[in-house]
């Protein structure tokens, strides 16, 4: 899948280091790090939860479920409150980051699928080419940003993790993070993971594709929908 989607972009180098043990019952939408913790949130139509466990690798210390109608997505926490998209139920929920108590919920007016934190605002995707800016007080988008290398689009956009001015963004279906430039919308690097992929697949036949990155503060984990591990990872910028 790589060679389709890198095109003018050079390919990024990285190093596992580490890896801890992930459930292959978790099918992974989100993964972010606050404080030392890791936040994930999982999918499914009645299995869609959000888990925090104090380090990767542990058991959960809290959990909570969404209703049946509802297939949670990305995730990330903003202050005291933690927002969990919704694939394509138009809606979103913050909850208390606390107590993992549900607070509200707003609209979107997109899929949602991937979800991040930038310059004090929520980063958005919803496998199109773009991302959205939205205000975490209105809950408005008020700025689109186009992702393309060269001049052809990306598309599939999924889980995000941003560090800096660079969107870490995984490719669904394809096992490829692309990092993106936010000023610009142009991909700098592809990283490919399909090799790895590929061998989570071969020993567990029911994972999925690679989904789910976050920054610990000096290195990435990543994991797959129902991989049995994580990776820590060094990423050459």
């Amino acid at each position: 899948m790589l060679s389709e989607l890198l095109l003018s972009a050079a390919l990024g180098s990285f190093t596992v280091v580490d890896s801890a043990e992930h459930s292959v019952d978790h099918y992974t939408q989100g993964l972010f790090f606050d404080g030392g913790k890791l936040y994930e949130t999982t999918g499914h139509y009645g299995e869609s939860r959000m888990f925090r466990y104090s380090a990767p690798g542990k058991s959960p210390t809290d959990s909570v479920k969404l209703e049946s109608r509802y297939f949670g997505e990305g995730s990330i926490k903003l202050g005291d409150d933690i927002f969990w998209l919704t694939w394509r139920e138009g809606t979103a929920f913050v909850y208390d980051a606390k107590t993992f108590t549900r607070k509200s919920a707003f609209s979107i007016p997109t899929e949602g699928w991937g979800l991040a934190f930038y310059q004090g605002s929520l980063l958005m995707s919803d496998g199109s080419q773009n991302l959205y800016l939205l205000s975490p007080g209105d809950k408005n988008i008020y700025r689109n940003i186009p992702v393309f290398d060269d001049t052809n689009a990306v598309t599939y956009l999924n889980e995000l993790e941003v560090v800096g001015n660079i969107a870490y963004a995984n490719v669904w279906q394809s096992d490829s993070i692309a990092a993106i430039d936010l000023n610009s919308g142009k991909v700098l690097k592809w990283y490919d993971f399909s090799k790895i992929a590929r061998a989570v697949r071969k020993k567990i036949p029911g994972a999925e594709v690679l989904n789910g990155i976050a920054f610990d503060g000096k290195a990435f984990w990543i994991t797959g929908k129902n991989w049995p591990v994580m990776y820590k990872v060094l990423i050459k910028p």
